[in-house]
């Protein structure tokens, strides 16, 4: 393996695979590992893409349910080298990293860009006017009207009433459902 240090020139992001059920802890795991051994340098982000769906339970009643989109992966930022390698290899419930072999292989930007933006809610069913119920956060069972979108951050500015007056609450649009 003596050879990353050379090929893989500045952070690039990798795929990990693990037990089935074991991606939140092996991000978690990994978290804990940069914090206490001083990782941030070289492990610089982990995620676990989810999407947020409502379905309806046995009573009709509605449900946030957050689903991974990638089962087993674990997405990570980092410098590959030799000490990275085997950090992450060797977490519980880890079984390997995703290339031929045991070579891992970085995601292209296009890849990248797809999965990171897959993680934030769309935006795009939202219109500025559209009147929202607030499903999360401190705000849940209010509503308001939306009166600013922004597509990059996946973020709305929802306009509340509350103790007779009206106060702008920017949040992601994942706490959100049309009325």
């Amino acid at each position: 393996m003596g050879d990353f240090d050379k090929l893989t020139a500045g952070p690039k992001w990798y795929i990990v695979h693990t037990y089935t059920g074991y991606e939140n802890k092996v991000k978690s795991t990994i978290e804990k590992l940069v914090e206490s051994r001083n990782l941030s340098n070289v492990i610089f982000n982990v995620l676990v893409p989810t999407v947020t769906t409502t379905t309806v339970d046995a009573k009709g009643k509605e449900k946030l349910v957050e689903e991974k989109i990638y089962p087993s992966y674990v997405f990570i930022e980092m410098i590959m080298s030799d000490e990275t390698w085997h950090i992450i290899r060797y977490i519980s419930g880890v079984t390997g990293f995703v290339g031929p072999g045991s070579r891992p292989c970085p995601l292209t930007d296009e890849e990248v860009l797809a999965i990171t933006g897959a993680e934030k809610t769309k935006v795009d069913a939202f219109s500025i006017g559209d009147e929202v119920d607030i499903i999360d956060g401190i705000l849940t069972g209010h509503s308001g009207r939306i009166s600013e979108i922004s597509e990059e951050s996946g973020e709305v500015t929802v306009i509340v009433s509350s103790i007779g007056r009206e106060m702008p609450v920017s949040m992601d649009a994942k706490c959100i459902k049309k009325k």
